[in-house]
């Protein structure tokens, strides 16, 4: 071979070298650009999470009804009766609504329509279940956030609770007693269910009275053998279309709450712990 030919076969090794490095290089540059892009990616949607989460928990949402309208600003936080936001607080009620209609609300409103979601709301008392809503098909990669908050579940249906101070008709020592009172009307009891309930490390150690101001008869000291008592068979209207109807417990702030529920609620949730504020953890998951 001569030097020409040598020469011709060495370029073309060097050439096929430089392609070949050039193609490591490549490689390595896309491996590492779409590595810097993915990670941008999770770092966005990561701030994205948590400030969605933080916003949720803080604010009540816009309209200030936009739970019953299902359409608005969602906002999960409670509203107390002075009208004032709970802060880090998750309401039921709210958080059902965002799930009836979670793809305009959740996905589209709150995510832009870029990133996929569902939250759950796991109270921290073992005898409520928890509440998932969202998107399913959650795959492997997600990211997770979590807070913990207050949730109120039914206590919308809390008339009186007994470990906040109350009035008496038999000037019974509130200091020895939880006594409260409420007034229904015969035609409540056609759509309401009433009970009184009582926590279950209570429910043998109290007694208790129910009567109205217009004492016929004598009432006497009942035990409380369950959890929860029915009150629509114990009030008594006489001849009148409604009743003040009072409740005495013979112990200070009792763990125990009045609610009126309708006559279709779930009796499996007929206990004290859904009827008051909770501690639980809300998580929030997404993923593209």
């Amino acid at each position: 071979m001569d030097s020409k030919g040598s020469i011709t076969i060495e370029i073309t090794v060097v050439l096929v070298i430089i392609l070949l490095i050039f193609g490591v290089f490549l490689t390595s540059y896309e491996n590492t650009t779409n590595k810097i892009i993915k990670t941008q990616e999770q770092e966005h949607m990561e701030i994205l999470t948590s400030e969605v989460i933080d916003n949720l928990i803080n604010n009540p949402g816009i309209p200030e009804k936009w739970f019953e309208y299902e359409k608005g600003t969602p906002g999960l936080s409670i509203v107390n009766e002075g009208g004032e936001s709970i802060p880090n607080s998750v309401s039921y009620v709210k958080l059902i609504a965002l799930g009836k209609n979670y793809k305009q609300l959740g996905y589209e409103k709150l995510f832009d329509s870029k990133i996929h979601s569902s939250m759950e709301l796991i109270p921290l008392e073992r005898s409520i279940s928890s509440v998932k809503i969202g998107e399913e098909n959650e795959p492997s990669n997600i990211f997770s956030v979590n807070r913990l908050v207050k949730c109120d579940f039914y206590k919308k249906y809390v008339i009186k609770d007994f470990q906040n101070d109350g009035k008496c008709n038999h000037d019974h020592d509130q200091k020895s007693h939880s006594c409260n009172y409420f007034k229904v009307f015969k035609s409540n009891l056609k759509k309401s269910d009433y009970y009184l309930l009582i926590d279950d490390n209570e429910k043998y150690n109290l007694k208790f009275i129910i009567d109205t101001t217009r004492v016929v008869k004598e009432k006497y000291w009942e035990n409380t053998m369950s959890n929860q008592i029915y009150l629509n068979d114990k009030i008594d209207f006489y001849d009148d279309t409604d009743a003040i109807v009072f409740i005495h417990i013979d112990k200070p702030k009792a763990k125990a709450v009045l609610v009126s529920v309708p006559k279709n609620f779930d009796k499996n949730k007929l206990s004290y712990d859904y009827f008051r504020i909770n501690e639980c953890q809300f998580v929030l998951k997404a993923w593209y």
